[in-house]
């Protein structure tokens, strides 16, 4: 008789080399939990690299606006929109062509080539200054595309900055020295007529469904509190600026009418009417610009 079955059954070292169907659910399990607990963390980290991405993009928009200026006897970069904001009754822009403008390209959720030729973007008056660099002028947060676009292969449009209006030549619009838009606060043209340069912002990045030319403005209107333009909340709801000294800063929304969902054709009208309280409206109007000494006028000197 052999004793080898009887040896082979009697080995502890074989009955305990396998798992049960249950240890391998607990593992599972496990394995699950740790994840659940990991991946809200990766998502948080992931978010706050974007955000300083975010941060550094704006910085260095604003290096280049000051290079410019440097190079400009001061002068600062056009600053022109093309926007469904402009009134009928402000006539059609006129000298500087859109080429000079700080950007060059009009942002829609249609198939316009515009949203995605980089290379327009950066062959415009800032271009030269931010060594052409495209991914400066787009927030990796932002990859809101419209139906069509995403079912035509793209991935993102290419900008996700605006200007602040009061910032700059805004052609025809400013032509007497006065945003006609914003009569009553002040345009600055020259980068030494920004009385506190800490106080007033260059660039930001603009909600998806409100961008569209470069040119951010929010007036204050004597009728409701209302937005005209609305600022991106992609970075823990709020939005990225940068200030006419060079720094930049994040800046988290308390209102809900400030942060509307990064969606395409999201805000169907415009103006917003701001229902839920003017906190955030009033800290971007007070840093736009400051308000004007009708006997002043602060129009360019001298041509770019």
């Amino acid at each position: 008789m052999s004793v080898l079955p009887a040896l082979r059954n009697s080995d502890p070292r074989r009955r305990g080399s396998a798992f049960t169907l249950t240890e391998l659910l607990v593992v599972i399990a496990i394995i699950a939990i740790i994840a659940s607990l990991l991946l809200p963390a990766l998502a948080r980290a992931k978010a706050r690299a974007q955000g300083s991405f975010c941060l550094n993009n704006t910085r260095q928009l604003t290096v280049a606006w000051m290079i410019y200026a440097d190079e400009h006897n001061g002068l600062l970069a056009y600053n022109m929109g093309r926007s469904a904001h402009i009134p009928i009754a402000v006539p059609a822009f006129t000298g500087a062509p859109m080429a000079d403008n700080w950007v060059n390209n009009v942002l829609n959720w249609e198939l316009n080539p515009d949203n995605t030729n980089a290379a327009a973007v950066v062959e415009t008056g800032l271009g030269p200054y931010t060594s052409k660099s495209a991914a400066l002028y787009r927030c990796p947060s932002d990859n809101v595309l419209s139906e069509i676009q995403r079912n035509a292969g793209w991935q993102a449009r290419v900008r996700s900055y605006s200007m602040n209006a009061m910032v700059g030549d805004a052609g025809s619009i400013s032509a007497t020295g006065v945003n006609a838009i914003n009569p009553n606060y002040v345009q600055f043209f020259k980068v030494f007529s920004v009385p506190r340069p800490s106080d007033i912002f260059v660039f930001l990045d603009e909600h998806p469904d409100s961008i569209d030319d470069g040119y951010f403005l929010t007036r204050d209107v004597d009728s409701a509190p209302q937005w005209t333009d609305l600022p991106a909340s992609y970075h823990d709801g709020g939005a990225s600026f940068s200030f006419a000294d060079g720094h930049s800063e994040h800046r988290r929304w308390h209102n809900a009418s400030s942060k509307p969902p990064a969606r395409a054709r999201n805000i169907e009208v415009r103006p917003v009417l701001v229902t839920d309280g003017t906190q955030d409206l009033e800290w971007v109007l007070s840093r736009m610009s400051v308000e004007r000494n009708p006997e002043v006028s602060s129009g360019p000197s001298s041509s770019h």
